[in-house]
């Protein structure tokens, strides 16, 4: 008989009052956190205005979560959220989709480049997107711990059994478990990890941000390529992607994977980009 592992995680650290104290917000903090050490190393190594970094980080929260939670709202359940606005602000309640947020860091990065480094959108991009692969990475862990996007069941000893009913689970009800699943979160915190890495080896070892593009284009393939690969050993998100060939998170990485394989030629033939603040 194959051993599963069975995952009884507490998605909550601690709870104050009724407010619980969550893995994933940690998890997401401390990926900010260290994406700041890591930028403003890449401040220092290019000696650029300290000032430039504080407002980045302001710019890249906001539009990392006003994205994500709008990209939440309005791909995958627009009905619902437009039929109640109110709900879109209860971020706590959990709902974040990655492809939204890469979006709202694409605004949020056209008015910084605009109105702080006055430089172009892929020369902060080739620095910031460095630490997004280890953000994202600690994005999917936190997922791991909610119980949450695991993926179809599978005979693989690796398989994890979730708690399906977690919520009556912390009420005090009996777990039930889900069949031994694809722990998908795992397989792409992993793939984000090796993307971080390749990039950090592309910045300080090879110095690729010189190629204005480069490393920007190289982490959009890797991250929205192994994102769409994962997604056919997922659990849909939503109903309506059952009679999907591709489902929503295939159809949006699409763009991305060709806008990063652009992006890298444009910069191994020494283009220069036309994305301008």
């Amino acid at each position: 008989m194959l051993d599963f592992i069975t995952w009884t995680a507490d998605p909550a650290i601690f709870s104050i009052g009724p407010r619980e104290i969550r893995w994933y917000g940690l998890a997401f903090a401390i990926g900010f956190w260290i994406g700041y050490m890591i930028v403003d190393r890449m401040w220092k190594n290019e000696k650029l205005p300290p000032a430039w970094i504080d407002s980045l980080l302001i710019y890249t929260v906001l539009g990392t979560v006003i994205g994500a939670r709008l990209g939440h709202c309005l791909f995958y359940d627009p009905g619902y959220y437009l039929a109640n606005p109110i709900e879109i602000f209860k971020v706590w309640e959990g709902g974040l989709a990655s492809h939204g947020g890469t979006l709202g860091i694409v605004i949020a990065i056209y008015f910084y480049s605009k109105r702080v480094s006055h430089k172009s959108m892929l020369w902060t991009f080739d620095k910031l997107v460095v630490p997004t692969g280890l953000v994202a990475a600690m994005i999917r862990l936190g997922n791991l711990m909610n119980h949450e996007i695991y993926g179809h069941p599978t005979y693989l000893p690796w398989g994890f059994r979730f708690i399906e009913n977690l919520h009556a689970w912390k009420r005090g009800a009996e777990p039930i478990f889900t069949v031994p699943s694809h722990p998908t979160q795992l397989y792409e915190a992993i793939s984000y990890l090796i993307t971080f890495v390749l990039c950090m080896w592309l910045y300080f070892k090879k110095d690729a941000w010189k190629k204005e593009g480069l490393i920007f284009g190289v982490f959009m393939i890797c991250v929205f390529g192994s994102r769409f690969f994962i997604e056919f050993l997922k659990n849909n998100q939503e109903e309506f992607e059952a009679g999907m060939i591709l489902n929503m998170g295939q159809l949006l990485s699409i763009p991305f994977v060709l806008a990063g394989c652009y992006f890298v030629w444009r910069a191994l033939n020494n283009g220069k980009s036309k994305i301008k603040s």
